[in-house]
């Protein structure tokens, strides 16, 4: 996954999204800035722009480069971002979408098709929050607008669009903490090394921290934020120790995987929490079968609408007032499920 931008065989797995295709508290944002915004669903409110100049150019492209499209939330991210492109410019304003499936190399070179095709906006979900540096300040120095969506990069961008990732952490390991009483044995399934997992894993060993009678088995294992993932790590683990109260997973596509090995190794002894919303994590929490408890929602649509939203009004020389926008999470639980929304 480590960088080589001369290597050109790892062509950009493009998916174009086309008109008519297609009809996530104190936040501390990734910089040590502060944004606030009450409601996911009112993400419109925290873009109050200050203006720093005239202009009036028309949106013409939107350039999207995502973790996974096999990932229902990175659909859904998709979604979000050609229904705002296309709300703002109409129907003639084109939609790239790809998906970096997470390595670095690849991203690279779809961040380079993105500045060859004069792309307006460039939307980044990173595969390597360190690691794609060098490609967003080449995009940058030649003009192109970069805004992250989903997790922080260590790089200059416009503007950054995320879910509170460290608040995700810290309210699902709190339930963790409140339902084990403060004590059992925890493990955290961990994921890829960008922004908000790290953010994540950081909020959950916050919270844990406070009780001296949780011990933590595992939490550096990568479960690469997939089911498939979830299931390799977390068998691997349930080999390992024979005795777990509850597990934190980084997402719920991995949280899923950790639920099927758990039901391979017929083992029920713990329970799941995950952060996403996803629709499958909402069906398993709301039923009896599953050892799936809590998840941390986010707000997919609403981040790269946000986005290109934003994007748009740099285009048009404005910038928002704050560059790192953040959206709280909710943590839906069996107890909450039924009178909760999804995506």
């Amino acid at each position: 996954m480590w960088m080589n931008v001369k290597k050109q065989a790892m062509a950009a797995t493009l998916l174009s999204i086309v008109s008519g295709t297609l009809v996530s508290c104190s936040n501390i944002s990734p910089n040590g800035n502060t944004a606030i915004n009450t409601e996911a669903k009112n993400v419109t409110d925290i873009n109050t722009q200050t203006t720093v100049g005239d202009r009036n150019t028309k949106l013409r492209s939107v350039g999207v480069t995502l973790g996974d499209l096999s990932n229902p939330f990175f659909v859904v991210m998709a979604k979000g971002a050609e229904k705002e492109a296309k709300k703002i410019g109409g129907n003639d304003v084109r939609v790239t979408v790809v998906s970096s499936g997470y390595d670095l190399n690849q991203q690279f070179n779809q961040i380079e098709n993105f500045v060859a095709a004069n792309t307006d906006i460039i939307i980044l979900n990173a595969a390597d929050s360190k690691g794609i540096r060098p490609a967003v300040e080449q995009a940058r120095k030649v003009g192109k607008i970069v805004i992250a969506v989903d997790t922080g990069v260590d790089a200059e961008v416009d503007a950054t669009v995320t879910t509170n990732n460290l608040q995700a952490g810290e309210i699902s390991c709190q339930y963790i903490a409140d339902r084990l009483k403060g004590k059992g044995n925890v493990v955290i399934v961990n994921g890829p090394p960008v922004a908000s997992v790290i953010q994540r894993v950081d909020g959950c060993l916050k919270v844990l921290a406070k009780y001296p009678n949780i011990k933590i088995l595992s939490k550096d294992q990568n479960a690469e934020g997939s089911r498939d993932g979830g299931l390799r790590v977390m068998s691997d683990i349930l080999v390992t120790f024979p005795k777990i109260d509850a597990v934190f997973a980084i997402n719920d596509p991995s949280g899923v995987g950790v639920d099927l090995a758990a039901n391979q190794a017929k083992r029920s002894e713990f329970f799941i929490v995950g952060v996403d919303g996803a629709p499958e994590a909402i069906e398993a929490i709301a039923s009896n079968d599953s050892l799936y408890a809590a998840t941390a929602t986010q707000n997919p649509s609403g981040m790269t609408q946000t986005a290109v939203r934003v994007g748009n009004d740099i285009l048009n020389g404005k910038k928002p007032k704050s560059p790192d926008i953040l959206i709280p999470a909710k943590l839906i639980t069996k107890e909450n499920v039924s009178t909760s929304t999804g995506w």
